[in-house]
């Protein structure tokens, strides 16, 4: 856990070396036959790693230290991405997110 300033840093560091790595691999399989038959065959790898670093198939993630329920979105958002920025909301309040760090909180306080 780190504050907004440092977490946004961090962030564009890791969006920053993931399109860089993305670049390389493209790069990389146009170069020859060899390498473009390889991605072929590892096409469907690659698009599930896409998916599951897609900024707008998670919607966006917690702002801790909120009373009630806040959820940040990457600033390019889409409509996709903010629509899934509310499911994780909804989400959040469902299962009583704020209830549940409040509640553990409290004991470690009292254990202190």
């Amino acid at each position: 856990m780190c504050d907004g300033f440092v977490g946004n840093i961090a962030l564009r560091i890791c969006e920053g070396l993931a399109m860089k790595i993305v670049r390389f691999l493209r790069n990389s399989y146009k170069r020859s036959l060899r390498s473009q038959l390889g991605y072929m065959s590892s096409r469907g790898t690659f698009k599930g790693i896409n998916r599951t670093m897609d900024y707008s198939q998670s919607g966006g993630a917690p702002l801790l230290r909120v009373r009630g329920v806040c959820v940040i979105s990457h600033g390019m958002s889409t409509a996709n991405a903010l629509k899934n920025a509310i499911r994780v909301a909804a989400g959040l309040v469902r299962a009583r997110v704020n209830e549940k760090i409040k509640r553990g909180l409290s004991l470690t306080h009292a254990m202190a």
